[in-house]
């Protein structure tokens, strides 16, 4: 009896999850209340400076041994960057870009970004977009990378960004990053 009992259990269990898992899987961003999808456009600058007295980066994790590279293979960076209106740093703060980007390439300077852009100010004020790439600094003059989600207004975001250099220091390594986001989102 108890080994019918439990069949019977572990059977309706399983069942249970199945109808579970289909419902759930069929459920949308509509589904869910958020609306029909848009489309958003953004640009911006992202002020990258590395030393002076108020850096934005720092170097969390270098590779062994000693290295002539000023951000050698293997190094980890972690950023919280300015995003402005303008290339001037004293332009208009729309947000920040913080996380991380990892030297990942032994011939050319390229970094993977992992980073989310929280926005403070305007229309998406307390939304965030989180970008996860390749970014092959010296050999694209124009990077894309993806955008693999969002919050806030940038729910169940998607698409992806251009930067390209505005400004670079090779002297301080400071860098004016111009981006172009294109997004779907709820």
């Amino acid at each position: 009896m108890a080994k019918s009992t439990s069949f019977i259990c572990l059977n309706l269990s399983l069942l249970f999850c199945l109808v579970s898992a289909t419902y759930y899987s069929r459920m949308g961003p509509t589904q869910m209340g958020l609306g029909e999808e848009k489309f958003t456009h953004l640009h911006f600058y992202f002020h990258d400076v590395v030393f002076g007295p108020n850096p934005t980066t720092v170097i969390v994790a270098e590779p062994n041994g000693k290295v002539n590279d000023s951000v050698p293979f293997g190094s980890v960076v972690a950023i919280e960057d300015p995003l402005t209106t303008g290339p001037e740093r004293d332009s208009k703060e729309v947000g920040k870009a913080q996380g991380v980007y990892a030297s990942i390439s032994q011939e050319d300077v390229g970094f993977l970004m992992v980073i989310t852009m929280s926005f403070t100010d305007g229309e998406f004020n307390g939304s965030a977009i989180s970008v996860l790439g390749r970014n092959m600094i010296l050999t694209e003059p124009v990077r894309e990378m993806p955008i693999v989600g969002g919050t806030g207004a940038f729910r169940f975001a998607r698409g992806y960004t251009r930067a390209r250099f505005y400004s670079v220091n090779y002297t301080t390594l400071d860098a004016v990053v111009e981006y172009d986001v294109f997004i779907n989102h709820y």
